[in-house]
């Protein structure tokens, strides 16, 4: 690193060093989470506790209902949403996470915070 420089490498020249590559299970987190409208959807599972269907469409502007079903369904398959049906009439679907999903709740905010400082 250049004297007086602002800028750090560090982190980058140590895994340089270490020849290492992307951990597996932290790029499969990143790209689950990443998917385009699952952040949004968790922000706001994380936020409104268990929702209906259109509630959630309804706090996440712009989200088809055929892609919200498709990420619900993932979610719901990977552990991180639990699907509740009640049995009366008509049939009432709401979802809400996991503890597995909650458990997202630190590294949502902290990304949270790093867009309220950084992004315009």
């Amino acid at each position: 690193m250049e004297s007086g420089s602002t800028t750090t490498k560090a982190p980058i020249a140590a895994a340089e060093a270490h020849d290492c590559a992307c951990c597996p299970r932290y790029h499969e987190a990143v790209e689950l989470v990443g998917k385009r409208w699952t952040g949004a959807i968790l922000y706001v599972l994380l936020h409104g506790g268990r929702m209906r269907f259109t509630e959630i469409a309804h706090s996440v502007p712009d989200l088809s209902d055929r892609l919200l079903s498709e990420r619900m369904k993932e979610l719901e398959s990977r552990g991180i949403v639990k699907r509740h049906v009640s049995d009366g009439t008509p049939t009432k679907v709401s979802y809400e996470l996991t503890p597995k999903g909650h458990e997202l709740a630190p590294a949502m905010a902290e990304l949270k915070t790093w867009a309220d400082r950084w992004l315009d």
